[in-house]
């Protein structure tokens, strides 16, 4: 089991593990869907890997891909002297059900953390299903004092 960070190169199969992680049971877009989003996320990557603000880890098992998980990296206004104003938020965290409880999303998320720190990344935020809550607090993620919030405008 090999775990790497993702470049550029590898945008092919970026586009497919988020494919397929938004046609998965976690998501359920439609196929139709995703493929008006393919094209969109190919514009994304193509903007955010190269400038360091978007990290995509990934975990391989004989060339085959069996995990993956996305970190946005953004830059806030200061919240006190002491810390970086870099902020990260982990989405697309997905691992093909064949592989799943083997511990290899732990060692996606590890690897993907110790890279923000290595990056001054302050804080990271995520959205957790409940499938996904145990994994995230053995990380050491806590639920925050505020609530997220969304209005959407689609």
């Amino acid at each position: 089991m090999q775990i790497r960070k993702a470049t550029i190169v590898d945008m092919d199969l970026l586009i497919k593990l988020r494919s397929d992680f938004l046609l998965s049971d976690v998501e359920g877009y439609s196929v139709q869907e995703v493929e008006v989003i393919r094209e969109k996320n190919r514009s994304y990557f193509e903007k955010w890997i190269p400038s360091g603000n978007l990290l995509v880890f990934v975990a391989e098992d004989n060339d085959e891909t069996c995990s993956t998980a996305f970190l946005s990296i953004v830059e806030r206004p200061p919240r006190n002297a002491d810390t970086s104003n870099l902020v990260g938020t982990v989405y697309n965290v997905y691992t093909y059900p064949q592989y799943r409880r083997k511990g290899i999303a732990t060692k996606v998320m590890a690897a993907l953390l110790d890279e923000a720190k290595v990056l001054g990344v302050a804080s990271v935020d995520l959205l957790a299903t409940d499938d996904g809550k145990p994994l995230y607090e053995k990380l050491g993620f806590q639920i925050p004092n505020y609530t997220t919030m969304r209005i959407k405008f689609d």
